[in-house]
Formats: structure tokens, C-alpha cells, sequence
């Protein structure tokens, strides 16, 4: 383009030039003077000076083209990026848009999975809520007692007799179950219990016969009816725990009664009086076709108690009671099978034996006294100074109304009488409690298969009691007991003695220390 323009400069210029010279030709050239010579130059020089501006503005032309397709090319550039940007913009939003549309999906399978979710929850929280008021109606107990238990003799005479043997032994008692509401007016319970099956006396097991399994059993299992509306009322049934009050001198604190029993509580409103309860018991120990041990009677032990509330002043408070229990069909203890008693078929429930009064021999074996247990208990508490101290004082007599003069004797062998004096308790952790007990128990005062297991015999005894006890946890008790006795009267009928010993001579005293550890839970 820059060629043409040139090669059209130059013409124009000629053609000027040719036009200005033409007028001369008529003139000779002769004529030409020196006037018109620097007429011509000066024209040349003004032509020159134009076309020095011409090409100036040919230049400057140039470089506004050039810039024109600088900037041309430069905006084909950017429209060519710009292109690419917005076919990249239109398969991002094109991307986008798949990706909004499977993010919705998603999404609305997400709030659908979390409908679901939140229902499935609701019902799993519906279902643990009701297992969580099911399981909180129920009160889950027991406890773990590993026994270290020492026999000696404490006299002379019974070591020269050969009752001197020192014997040491390690038991366990194991202990687990769970009470509560079955609704707001019927309780029940079921527990399980360590101990030999046969003997209703004792949940020990000793730790002998090379590793054996040890016996866990059923020991309760009781339904009780306290409505709430009349709260005075309980009503209980099956195998329960003892409902009256009572000590070891008549029922051994592990053996769980048959039967039934009726409650009626009454709160009362006096200085002195606050409550009278009355208690009655149907306990049943044996159910038979007919034999003529029974004489086709079932075997059972009725009666009643009635116990009072008194508080005297602002820091004693007394509970007597008094109780009568009568037993029916009772010979049939004598002449169970030796897998029911544990003692070859005597009564002799190990590890109590016989030490009643019995006459014959199995299976025809019979007592020789009746019994009728009238028990008088008062336990009084006194708050002391020290709020951890108080003082417990438990008196008791009690006396069998059935009993038979003794053959030997030619009285009647009826009467138990004893105390229990302590100070202390064991509530909270490093609460202490230490006490003495004494207790004589005539032959035939109870029946000697179902009362205190550790004293040195059942019945026809007299029994001291040491024993001290520490709560080292709130949870675990170290405690520390010793039995110390001797039979009453070794002339009687199945009486213990000690090896050696004749018949009406002095039972030496038995001393048995008990050592153990209890975790609770």
C-alpha cells in the first residue's frame, strides 16, 4: 500500500511540474532567465516541502494503520479468548448445571434418608426410653464374700480329750439379683445364692474337692402386693425374704422362708407411739400325697406378730415385738431323704445337726416335743454424742410352748434367752461398728435344723459372739468375728461333744474365727 501511494505522489508531482513548464515552451529557450531558475527552484523546493508533509502524513497514517491492526489483532485476540471463556463458561455451567441437578438429587435422597433416619431414631429412642423405665422400675443387688475361718479349742481338758486339732478354711459366698416394680402396686423379686442345694442354712461354698464348680441355685423368687392407695397393705408370696422381726436364736439370717405373709403398718400419730405393725406368716416346708410320717398332712409353720414404735425423746428409739409360730407335721425333717438333708437322712441339715430330742429311728423318726415358738424381741438404738456411734442394744426371750419334760432332766428343755450390745454402724465409707453377743438356747427351744448355722451346735448351747466390723469403701467391709461356745448339756439326747468327752462331761469351748471380705454392688 505504501508502494502505491509513492508511485501516486510521484505522478502528481510530475503532472505539476508538466503544467508549469508547459507556458515556456513557446519561449526560446533564450528566453529562459535567471528569474525563472530560481522561480523553478523555489517551486521545486515548496514541491519538495509538500511532499515532505505528504510523507509525514504518509507516516504518521502508517503508524495509526499499524496501531489500528495492533489494536484489530489484539481485539481478535481478547474475542477469541472471550470466545473460548464463554464456551468454557457454558460447559462449566453446563457442568454446574448436571452437578446442581445430581447435588438436588442427592440432596433430596439425603432429606429422604434423614426422614427415615429421624423416624428409625425416634422409634430405637421410644424403645430404649421403655427399656430404660422398664430396667429403672428394677433395683439390682448382691455381693462377694471370700471367708477366711479358723477352729481351736480353748481348753486344756479338751486338748488332753484331743480337741485341741487346729482346722483352717476358706469359703466364698456369692450372692446376686434384682427387686422392683411390676407396677405401681405389685413388687417382685428373684435372686440367686451360692451353697450346697440341700442345706437351706448356709450360701457358703468351701474352696476344696480339686477346683469344682461351685452351686448357684435359686434362693428367692416373690411377688408382693402394696398398693399405692392403701399403702398399710402388703401381701406377699413364694420365697421371700423374712417379713417379721426376728434374729439368728430362730431362723438362720440365709435361709429364705416358703409361703406367704400379710402386713398391716399403721403410722401413728403420739409424742411417744409411732407406728404398730401386725404380721402374719403361712410357711410351708413340705406338701405330700400321704405317708405315715405325714399322716397325709402337708407340713407348715403358722402364726402372727405384732411390734410397735416408740420414741422416747428425742434420741431413743425402742422396738419391741412378740411373735407366736406354730409348727405342724414336723417329723418330717426327721426322715428326709439324705440328698434333701445333707445328713443321712436325720434332720441333720449340714452343716446344724440334730440336737432336738428325738426318739425312734428313721423312717419313723419323731421328735419328742411339739413346738410352739413364743418370741419376745426389744431392740433399742440410742443416738450418742458421735453421730457415727450410736448405741444398739437387742434383747430377747423366747420360749417353745410344746416342749416335752426331758427323760433325762425331767424339765423341760424350752427356753432360749440372749442380748446383742454394739456401738457403731456401717453406712459410708470408714464407718466402724464393734459389738458382743451371748446367747443360751435349751434343747428343744427351737427346732435345730433351721436356726443360727455358726454356733458351736444348733441348740442345747451357750454361744458368745465378738465381732467388729470396718467399711473400708463405700462398697467393700472388712469384718472379723469370733464364735466362741460349748454344749449346755452333753448328757442329753444327740447332743455334741467334743471327741473325748463323756457322756455329762464339760464340752470344752470351740473357738471359731471368721475373717472376711464382702464387696457389695
Amino acid at each position: 500500500m505504501r508502494t502505491a501511494l509513492k508511485c501516486c505522489v510521484v505522478l502528481l508531482c510530475s503532472a505539476v511540474l508538466v503544467a508549469q513548464t508547459a507556458p515556456t515552451k513557446k519561449k526560446s529557450s533564450s528566453a529562459v532567465t535567471a528569474q525563472d531558475v530560481r522561480e523553478l527552484r523555489q517551486a521545486l523546493a515548496a514541491q519538495q516541502q509538500q511532499i515532505q508533509q505528504m510523507q509525514e502524513e504518509m507516516r504518521r497514517r502508517d503508524q495509526l494503520l499499524e496501531q489500528m491492526q495492533q489494536a484489530l489483532a489484539q481485539a481478535q485476540t481478547v474475542a477469541s479468548s472471550a470466545q473460548e471463556k464463554a464456551a468454557a463458561a457454558q460447559s462449566f455451567a453446563s457442568q454446574q448445571g448436571e452437578s446442581v441437578s445430581k447435588v438436588q438429587s442427592d440432596l433430596a435422597d439425603v432429606k429422604l434418608n434423614q426422614t427415615n433416619a429421624a423416624a428409625s431414631t425416634q422409634e430405637d429412642q421410644k424403645r430404649v426410653g421403655k427399656l430404660e423405665e422398664t430396667l429403672g422400675r428394677f433395683r439390682f443387688t448382691g455381693d462377694v464374700r471370700v471367708r477366711q475361718e479358723d477352729f481351736s479349742s480353748q481348753d486344756n481338758a479338751g486338748c488332753a480329750a484331743g480337741d485341741c486339732r487346729f482346722r483352717a478354711r476358706e469359703r466364698i459366698r456369692i450372692r446376686f439379683g434384682f427387686e422392683g416394680k411390676l407396677n405401681e402396686d405389685f413388687n417382685a423379686g428373684i435372686f440367686l445364692a451360692s451353697g450346697i442345694v440341700s442345706d437351706p442354712t448356709s450360701t457358703n461354698e468351701t474352696l476344696t474337692n480339686v477346683f469344682e464348680r461351685k452351686t448357684i441355685s435359686f434362693d428367692r423368687g416373690y411377688i408382693t402386693y402394696n398398693p399405692v392407695a392403701h399403702k398399710w397393705l402388703s401381701l406377699t408370696g413364694g420365697k421371700f425374704a423374712y417379713t417379721w422381726i426376728r434374729t439368728p436364736f430362730t431362723f438362720d439370717s440365709d435361709l429364705n422362708p416358703e409361703g406367704f405373709s400379710e402386713k398391716f403398718s399403721f403410722n401413728v400419730q403420739h409424742n411417744i407411739l409411732k407406728n404398730v405393725t401386725l404380721t402374719g406368716m403361712q410357711l410351708l416346708f413340705n406338701e405330700t400325697t400321704g405317708s405315715a410320717v405325714t399322716s397325709g398332712r402337708d407340713s407348715s409353720a403358722l402364726g402372727g406378730q405384732i411390734s410397735a414404735k416408740l420414741q422416747l425423746g428425742s434420741r431413743v428409739t425402742m422396738t419391741p415385738s412378740f411373735s407366736v409360730l406354730g409348727w405342724r407335721v414336723t417329723n418330717v425333717i426327721l426322715n428326709e431323704l439324705a440328698s434333701v438333708t445333707g445328713g443321712g437322712g436325720v434332720g441333720a441339715f449340714a452343716p446344724n445337726g440334730m440336737t432336738n430330742c428325738t426318739v425312734g429311728a428313721s423312717p419313723n423318726r419323731q421328735f419328742c416335743s411339739g413346738f410352739t415358738y413364743a418370741d419376745f424381741i426389744d431392740n433399742i438404738t440410742v443416738k450418742t454424742p458421735w453421730e457415727k456411734l450410736p448405741f444398739a442394744l437387742l434383747l430377747e426371750y423366747q420360749q417353745n410352748l410344746d416342749a416335752a419334760d426331758s427323760v433325762v432332766t425331767g424339765t423341760k428343755q424350752d427356753k432360749s434367752y440372749g442380748f446383742d450390745v454394739s456401738m457403731g454402724q456401717i453406712k459410708k465409707k470408714n464407718d466402724i461398728q464393734f459389738g458382743y453377743a451371748f446367747l443360751r438356747q435349751e434343747q428343744d427351744a427351737v427346732i435345730s435344723s433351721f436356726n443360727e448355722s455358726d454356733q458351736r451346735a444348733p441348740t442345747n448351747v451357750v454361744q458368745h459372739k465378738i465381732y467388729f466390723n470396718w467399711k473400708i469403701k463405700d462398697n467393700v467391709t472388712f469384718a472379723v468375728t469370733d464364735w466362741i461356745g460349748r454344749t449346755l448339756n452333753t448328757a442329753l439326747e444327740n447332743a455334741k461333744r467334743a471327741p473325748g468327752i463323756p457322756v455329762g462331761g464339760q464340752d470344752p469351748y470351740l473357738n471359731r474365727a471368721q475373717f472376711d471380705i464382702i464387696y457389695s454392688f
